[in-house]
This record gives structure tokens, sequence and C-alpha cells, in this order.
């Protein structure tokens, strides 16, 4: 199965509660952190929330 790398690049203070949220689940939580999830519907959803604070690469 695909896998998409998400790494937190933009600090999420100042960042609306449902975004930090939604990092949060995708378990990233400082700048520099690195996730490793299945590329499905769910994960895209929750990238296209916060695309303006991750890179998103093949993994």
């Amino acid at each position: 199965m695909a896998q998409l790398k998400v790494t937190l690049v933009k600090s999420l203070i100042g960042a609306k509660k449902d975004q930090i949220a939604t990092a949060q689940a995708l378990g990233l939580r400082k700048v520099g952190d690195v996730s490793v999830q299945p590329d499905n519907a769910a994960t895209g959803g929750k990238v296209a929330k916060i695309i303006h604070l991750v890179e998103v690469s093949k993994a």
C-alpha cells in the first residue's frame, strides 16, 4: 500500500485549535517531526486541512 511522509515545517503556534488537533492526530507535535501515513482519503483530508504547515512526499 502507498505511504505518505508528512513533515511539520511550520510551528503550530497561532494555528486554530482544530488544525493543532489535526496535526497531533497525524503524530506531529514539534517542527521537524515526521510521520508516515497510509495514502488514503482520510489522510488526504487531514493533510488538506493543514497543508500550509506541512510538506508531503511519497514514502
